[in-house]
C-alpha cells in the first residue's frame, strides 16, 4: 500500500512572561490550523489567565469573556500581534493574527498544541477526518476523493497502515450509497495477522495525512445518481504514544469518521470517460487445474496437497457449525463469538453457515484456490468474485486446524462472498472478536473472524 503524504503545522511560537501574576503578561502560544481543506493556514492566539479577566481596558488590548483561573481561553486582539514564525523550516516571517476562533474542534486542537495543556484522554478520538471531491467541484466528480486525517492531540498516534486511505484500498474503508441504497464494494477483503512494527503509520502531533483515493476502483459507480460517501475506519490496534489504545468506552475500537460527502456521479463518465474502469487493479485469474473437485491456480504439487487438506477440514468445520445452529443450540460457543441471543441474529448466523457450507461442498471446480499471493496475509478474496480464494504467506505457516488455521482461514474467506454471507472485517483476532460480541453483537454477526472462530471452536465450547 502506498502511503499518503503527511503535512506538519507550519507555525508555532510562544511569547509572554512566564510566572507573572498579571493575566496580560501570562504566557501565550499560537498554533496553526486550517479553516477547511485547501484554505490558508491561520494562527489562533491562546492566553492562560491567572485571574479573572473581565475585558477591562488595557487588558492586553484584548476582548475577554469571563474565564476561570487556570483555564485557556481564546481571545481576539484589538491590535494585530506580530508573531515570529518559521515556515518550511528555514524562512522566518512575521505573521499578524486578528481572528477569533469559534470552532470547538479548532480550540481543542489549539489546546493540544500547547505543551502545558493536560494530556488528552484516549476516550476521545484524536484523529480528525475531512474529505472533499478531488476535483473540488461536485459536478466534475469522477470517483476520486481527497481524505485528510489530522492528529489533533499532543501525543504521537500509531495506526495500522491498512486503516488509512491510499491509492489502492485494502479494506472497506468507505460507506458509499447511491440514492439512499448501499453501493457494492468490489475491492479486496483480507485476513491479516497481528500487525508488526513495520505495519504502523506514525502521525505526530499536528501532522496531517493526505491521500487521494479513486473510489471507482473499489466501488461500483457505473450508475448515475446522487452518491453519499463517508470515510469510516475502525482503529483496531491504534494507540497513543502514552500507551493508551484508541478504544471506545464499550471496548470497541474508535472509528476515524468523516462527515458525509454528497456528490452527483454521471455513470457514463465511469464507463467511458476513464481509463481502467472498475476493478482495474484486480489480479488476473485463470481456469486452473482441478484436483478432487477443487480448482488450483499457480500452485505447486505440494501446495495443492496442503490446500486440499485444508479444504476438507474446512468442510468438516462448516458442517459442524451448521449442525450446531440447526439444532437451535445457543450456548457459550454461540454467545462468545456472536453475543447475546436474539432470534433475528441467530437466524442470520444460521443462514450464513448454511450458505457457507453449501459453497464449501461444491465439487466441480467452483471453489478455486489461487496461490499467487506473496503478501504477509493469510488470504484475501474479492466479495463479488465467488469462489476464488487467494492464499498468502501466513496461510502456509498456519496449522491445519485450530485457532487461525488453514481450514479456519478458508471459512473466514468464504464468508466474505456476497452470495454466501457478505461479511466484513470489523476486527481481527480472538480477543477483538470476543470484545465485539459484547460491545456490538450486530457487528459480530457481520464479522468474518467471528465466523471463523465459531467454526474452529478452539477451545471447545458447547
Amino acid at each position: 500500500m502506498s502511503a499518503g503524504s503527511v503535512k506538519a503545522p507550519t507555525c508555532a511560537s510562544t511569547t509572554g512572561a512566564p510566572g507573572s501574576t498579571d493575566p496580560c503578561q501570562a504566557p501565550e502560544a499560537s498554533s496553526c490550523f486550517e479553516a477547511a481543506p485547501g484554505r490558508p493556514l491561520f494562527c489562533a492566539v491562546i492566553t492562560r489567565a491567572s485571574r479573572i479577566c473581565r475585558g477591562q481596558q488595557g487588558c492586553c488590548s484584548a476582548e475577554c469573556g469571563r474565564t476561570r483561573p487556570g483555564l485557556w481561553s481564546v481571545v481576539r486582539r484589538r491590535a494585530d500581534i506580530a508573531l515570529p514564525t518559521t515556515f518550511g523550516g528555514s524562512t522566518r516571517m512575521k505573521l499578524t493574527v486578528s481572528q477569533t476562533v469559534v470552532a470547538s474542534a479548532l480550540l481543542a486542537g489549539s489546546i493540544a498544541a500547547v505543551t502545558t495543556a493536560a494530556p488528552p484522554s484516549a476516550r476521545s478520538n484524536p484523529l480528525q477526518v475531512s474529505m472533499v471531491a478531488a476535483t473540488g467541484k461536485a459536478s466534475d466528480f469522477l470517483g476520486a476523493v481527497e481524505v485528510r486525517i489530522t492528529n489533533t492531540s499532543r501525543n504521537t498516534v500509531r495506526v495500522p497502515k491498512w486503516q488509512l486511505p491510499s491509492d489502492f484500498l485494502e479494506a472497506r474503508l468507505f460507506q458509499v450509497s447511491r440514492d439512499g441504497k448501499p453501493v457494492q464494494y468490489e475491492g479486496p477483503l483480507i485476513k491479516r495477522p497481528l500487525p508488526s512494527a513495520a505495519d504502523f503509520a506514525i502521525l505526530r502531533p499536528g501532522q496531517t495525512y493526505i491521500a487521494k483515493v479513486d473510489l471507482s476502483a473499489a466501488y461500483d459507480l457505473a450508475q448515475s445518481g446522487q452518491y453519499t460517501v463517508t470515510f469510516a475506519s475502525p482503529l483496531q490496534h491504534a494507540s497513543l504514544s502514552n500507551g493508551q489504545m484508541l478504544r471506545q468506552a464499550t471496548g470497541a475500537p474508535m472509528i476515524a469518521r468523516s462527515a458525509p460527502l454528497r456528490l452527483w456521479v454521471d455513470g457514463r463518465d465511469q464507463l467511458f470517460g476513464k481509463a481502467g474502469g472498475n476493478g482495474a487493479k484486480k489480479p488476473p485469474s485463470g481456469g486452473g487445474t482441478v484436483v478432487n473437485g477443487v480448482s488450483y491456480v499457480g500452485c505447486t504439487t505440494s501446495q495443492i496437497s496442503t490446500a486440499g487438506s485444508a479444504v476438507n477440514s474446512a468442510r468438516t468445520y462448516t458442517e459442524n457449525a451448521k449442525g450446531y445452529l440447526n439444532a437451535g443450540t445457543s450456548g457459550p460457543r454461540y454467545t462468545t463469538w456472536f453475543g447475546a441471543y436474539t432470534s433475528s441474529r441467530y437466524n442470520t448466523v444460521k443462514s450464513h453457515f448454511t450458505s457457507i457450507d453449501a459453497a464449501m461442498d461444491q465439487s466441480a471446480g467452483q471453489v478455486k484456490i489461487n496461490c499467487g499471493c506473496n503478501q504477509n496475509y493469510y488470504a484475501y478474496v474479492y466479495p463479488t468474485r465467488p469462489y476464488e480464494i487467494f492464499v498468502c504467506r501466513a496461510f502456509w505457516t498456519a496449522p491445519l486446524t485450530g485457532t487461525d488455521s488453514k481450514a479456519g482461514t478458508l471459512v473466514h474467506e468464504m464468508s466474505h462472498f456476497n452470495v454466501t454471507a457478505g461479511t466484513d472485517d470489523h476486527v481481527y483476532g480472538q480477543a477483538g472478536a470476543k470484545s465485539l460480541a459484547i460491545s456490538d453483537p450486530a457487528a459480530a454477526v457481520d464479522n468474518a473472524d467471528s465466523h471463523e472462530y465459531f467454526a474452529e471452536n478452539t477451545p471447545s465450547q458447547n
